[in-house]
C-alpha cells in the first residue's frame, strides 16, 4: 500500500487559511477541493465522509462505481476494505478476553496446540500488535498464484506456519497479515462459532451496520463498486484473489456511513470496556496498538489504518478529542486515499493545507541539484535514493519506482522538493559547508527523518 513513503498521504502550510474554529461553509467546500484534486485521469474514485461531532463536513461519491455500466459512487456503495478489517479481528479477540474465554499474554499454542515449536514465545498479544515474527504469508514468492484459488483455514495456516520467523517474538515490530489469520483462526477456536458469523453478533448487528460483512466469492452484494487499477491505457478491472485468503486479516466489506457507525460505537463505549479500548488504542512498537495505527497529529491522538486489496484502497481516522471521523473507500488501487485522508483531517482541525496544484516550482540549476543526489536511510530497512535524469531530480524509495521531484525553494533555512504523485515533501538538512547531511520526508501527516550514508 505504502509508496515511497513511511507513511502514506502529505500534509504542510500553505496560504489557504481557515478562520479559528473554521467558517463551516468554507471549510466544506475546501474539502471538497481537496477531494476532486485526487480524480482527474480517475487516480481516484469513490467515497468520502467526514464528520466532526454531529456535523457531517463531506459525504459523497466521486467517480464510478462501474466504468462499465457508467454508474456513480454514492454514499451508499459498498468497499472492500482490505486491512481495515484488522480492527474488527481485533475487537472480537478483545471481546473473548471479556468474556474470561481468552487472554491476550497467553501463547497461541494455548488455543491451537498443533501450532509449530517456532510458536512457543509467541502471545496472542504478539499477534495483535505485529511482533510475533511470524513472515507475512503476502510476500511469499508462491503467493501470486496460491493467493487466486480458495483456500480452507487449515490450508491457510500450513502456507506460511512452517517458515522461520523472521525475528525473536517481542523484539521488533513488523507488519503482517499471518498474524491475522492466527487469530482468526484462534476465534473461530475459542468460540466455537465462525469468524463472520461473530463479527454479525458481536458487532454489525448492535451497532446497526446493515451495509458490512465478510466477503466471499460467491457472494451477490447489492451496490458493490467494482475494482481497478491504473493499467498502460488508463484503468483495467483489478482480478480479484479468493476471499477465503485475506479473511481475518482483509476481507470485510463496508459502506463509510457503516463504518462511522463503527467509529462512533466503539469511542463511544457501545462495543469495548474501557480498558479493553485503552489498550486496542495505546501505541506499541512501530506506532501501532491492537489492530490500529496510534499517532499524534496537530498534538491530538489519532487512531488509524489503511487497506489495500485488488482494485481497492481505504483509510479510516478518528480523532477521540475531537470526535471527528475522516473515510475515505477508493475502487482505484493507489496512495489518494491515505494522502487525501490526511489532508481532509488538517481542513477538519483548521490547519492550512496546500494542494499540489498549489505549488510553484522554483528554477535551480543542474549544478545545485546534484548536491542532493544521495542515498538517504530513514530506517534499516527503507532508504530514498536521489538520482539525476536529465536536469530533473528524481526520488526512489527503497523497492519502488524513482519519482521525478520539483524544487520549491528553501524555507527555515532548509531546501524543500516535492513529489506530486505521492504528495510529500521533502525537506534537506544542510551543515555548515553547505552539504546534504539528511533528509525529512513529510508525507501522511507524519515527520520521518534519515540520514545521508
Amino acid at each position: 500500500m505504502v509508496r515511497l513513503i513511511v507513511a502514506a498521504g502529505m500534509v504542510v502550510g500553505c496560504g489557504f487559511l481557515l478562520a479559528q474554529g473554521g467558517d463551516l461553509v468554507v471549510k466544506k467546500n475546501r474539502m471538497d477541493v481537496v477531494a476532486k484534486s485526487y480524480t482527474p485521469e480517475n487516480a481516484f474514485m469513490g467515497t468520502v465522509l467526514v464528520v466532526d461531532g454531529d456535523t457531517v463536513l463531506l459525504d459523497k461519491g466521486y467517480g464510478m462505481a462501474s466504468l462499465e455500466w457508467s454508474i456513480p459512487n454514492a454514499p451508499d456503495v459498498k468497499f472492500r476494505l482490505g486491512s481495515l478489517t484488522k480492527q474488527f479481528t481485533a475487537t472480537l479477540v478483545l471481546l473473548l478476553q471479556q468474556d474470561g474465554k481468552l487472554k491476550i499474554e497467553d501463547p497461541v499454542s494455548k488455543y491451537l496446540p498443533d501450532s509449530p515449536k517456532t510458536w512457543e514465545k509467541i502471545t496472542l498479544a504478539n499477534l495483535l500488535g505485529h511482533t510475533s515474527g511470524i513472515p507475512n504469508f503476502t510476500d511469499l514468492k508462491e503467493f501470486g498464484v496460491w493467493r487466486m484459488s480458495p483456500h480452507t483455514l487449515t490450508e491457510e495456516l500450513a502456507f506460511f506456519r512452517d517458515k522461520p520467523l523472521d525475528f525473536e517474538p517481542g523484539s521488533k515490530f513488523a507488519y503482517s497479515n499471518s498474524n491475522y489469520e492466527v487469530l482468526g483462526a484462534v476465534i473461530e477456536k475459542v468460540s466455537g462459532k465462525s469468524y463472520g458469523e461473530l463479527l454479525q453478533e458481536r458487532i454489525f448487528e448492535p451497532l446497526g451496520m446493515r451495509d458490512s460483512g465478510l466477503d466471499a466469492d460467491e457472494l451477490v452484494l447489492a451496490k458493490r463498486a467494482e475494482g481497478y487499477r491504473p493499467g498502460k491505457k488508463g484503468l483495467e478491472v483489478a482480478r480479484s484473489e479468493s476471499m477465503t485468503v485475506p479473511w481475518a486479516a482483509g476481507s470485510i466489506y463496508s459502506t463509510t456511513g457503516d463504518l462511522l457507525k463503527w467509529e462512533r460505537g466503539l469511542f463511544g463505549g457501545k462495543v469495548l470496556s474501557e480498558a479493553s479500548l485503552k489498550a486496542m488504542t495505546t501505541a506499541g512498537k512501530g506506532g501501532y496498538g491492537l489492530g490500529v495505527f496510534v499517532s499524534e497529529h496537530g498534538g491530538r491522538k489519532v487512531v488509524q489504518h489503511g487497506g489495500g486489496i485488488e482494485g481497492f484502497n481505504t483509510h479510516l481516522a478518528y480523532v477521540p478529542e475531537k470526535r471527528i471521523a475522516v473515510v475515505v473507500l477508493s475502487n482505484v488501487n493507489g496512495a489518494a486515499p491515505g494522502a487525501m485522508g490526511a489532508q481532509l483531517l488538517d481542513v477538519a482541525l483548521g490547519i492550512p493545507v496546500e494542494l499540489a496544484s498549489e505549488r510553484k516550482e522554483v528554477a535551480i540549476s543542474k549544478e545545485e541539484l546534484a548536491k542532493f543526489v544521495g542515498l538517504y536511510e530513514l530506517t534499516p530497512s527503507f532508504s530514498l535514493t536521489m538520482a539525476m535524469a536529465g536536469d530533473r531530480l528524481t526520488v526512489q524509495g527503497t523497492g519502488q519506482d524513482a519519482l521525478p521531484v520539483i524544487y520549491l525553494g528553501v524555507k527555515d533555512g532548509h531546501p524543500r522538493f516535492f513529489q506530486t504523485q505521492v504528495n510529500a515533501e521533502l525537506e534537506f538538512v544542510p551543515d555548515a559547508s553547505g552539504a546534504m547531511t539528511g533528509v525529512v520526508l513529510h508525507q501522511g501527516g507524519h515527520d520521518s527523518p534519515g540520514k545521508r550514508r
